[in-house]
């Protein structure tokens, strides 16, 4: 079924349409285990041919309210938040906006604390799935903490932040390289966190998938590859979409505010969607809101919005944008949004 949106200067961002893909029926069949499902996904088996109904956002963060921090979830010191961020708040913009489910990622403001996310997943198993926090400390115990969280905690990926490898060191150290197979050994996938630029790190997210084919990777918000305006943003967005060469390689179509040059409904990004989806397939880009942060950007309900809007103007069809706002993730977490 064609979408049928307006135009987009013509629609004002209080009154922009909103699509809901909720499922008519209930379909009942048998799912692979996640750790099955990430081999299949990595390599390139997993078949394109059902993407899901439900919307499920792939990026987002939850920290204690200032009451939770002062009982039982400190913050890190230095990392204090300045928005908002409690499941309470994120469960209203969910139901506002009809998103279904979400991929939490361990924020900053917790560090390598997990206890409150923790908290979170058990509370609502049904409507969250974990990303927890790679430690890369030089001792090698990030490499248990891990293994602890995904088979103790129910974790189901993990964030690799490479400016917390210690002393400056990269991500292909022994301890990252050990990380990263132990997350291919567990079924979970990898996500990058590239802010300062996906040229300082794409040597190394090449190296480590070359090195370890099986475990799945997500890059978070496109890499942060902003619309290129020279020729070495030009080569930067080209390493991005020649990752597409390796079968374990997924994109997240996030935090939309941080990657383009516009405001909201950040329409600079159509040529970009449409492009990743060209390299990658639909049924490896997924989108996220990166809430909190992009509450008080457009919205939560806005950041939803916003890419059906590119999606019409990349020309992509209702099947892609199914994927990308629901089928991808679907796909790597089977059985996770019942």
């Amino acid at each position: 079924m064609a979408l049928k949106l307006k135009p987009l200067f013509s629609v004002p961002s209080s009154a922009l349409p909103f699509i809901s893909r909720r499922p008519t029926s209930a379909i009942h069949r048998r799912l692979p285990s996640t750790a099955s499902a990430a081999k299949m996904a990595a390599s390139g088996t997993v078949k394109d041919s059902s993407p899901g109904t439900k919307v499920i956002d792939s990026h987002l963060h939850v920290w204690a309210s200032p009451e939770e921090a002062a009982e039982k979830y400190p913050y890190f010191p230095g990392q204090e938040p300045t928005l908002p961020g409690h499941v309470d708040f994120l469960l209203q913009c969910m139901e506002e906006a009809v998103v279904d489910g979400a991929l939490i990622v361990q924020p900053i403001n917790h560090k390598f604390d997990h206890s409150l996310v923790t908290s979170v997943l058990s509370k609502y198993p049904t409507k969250f799935v974990g990303c927890c926090l790679a430690n890369p400390a030089d001792d090698g115990t990030g490499i248990t903490e891990l293994e602890r969280l995904v088979l103790k905690d129910g974790y189901s990926a993990v964030r690799f932040n490479p400016y917390l490898w210690p002393n400056n060191q990269k991500m292909t150290n022994e301890v990252g390289k050990a990380l990263f197979a132990k997350a291919g050994e567990l079924g979970v996938p990898v996500g990058f966190m590239c802010m300062k630029g996906l040229n300082l790190h794409i040597s190394e997210i090449e190296q480590l998938c070359t090195e370890f084919p099986s475990t799945v990777v997500l890059l978070d918000h496109v890499a942060f590859c902003k619309p290129p305006l020279n020729n070495e943003e030009s080569r930067t967005f080209a390493s991005l979409l020649n990752l597409s060469g390796f079968p374990q390689v997924y994109v997240k179509f996030s935090a939309l505010f941080r990657v383009s040059r516009m405001p909201f409904p950040y329409q600079d990004l159509s040529d970009t969607l449409a492009k990743v989806v060209s390299s990658f397939g639909a049924s490896r880009v997924m989108w996220g809101s990166d809430f909190p942060f992009v509450v008080p950007e457009c919205g939560y309900k806005g950041a939803k919005e916003a890419v059906a809007l590119i999606a019409e103007q990349a020309s992509l069809s209702s099947a892609d944008l199914d994927w990308i706002m629901g089928g991808t993730i679907l796909k790597l977490f089977p059985g996770r949004w019942q």
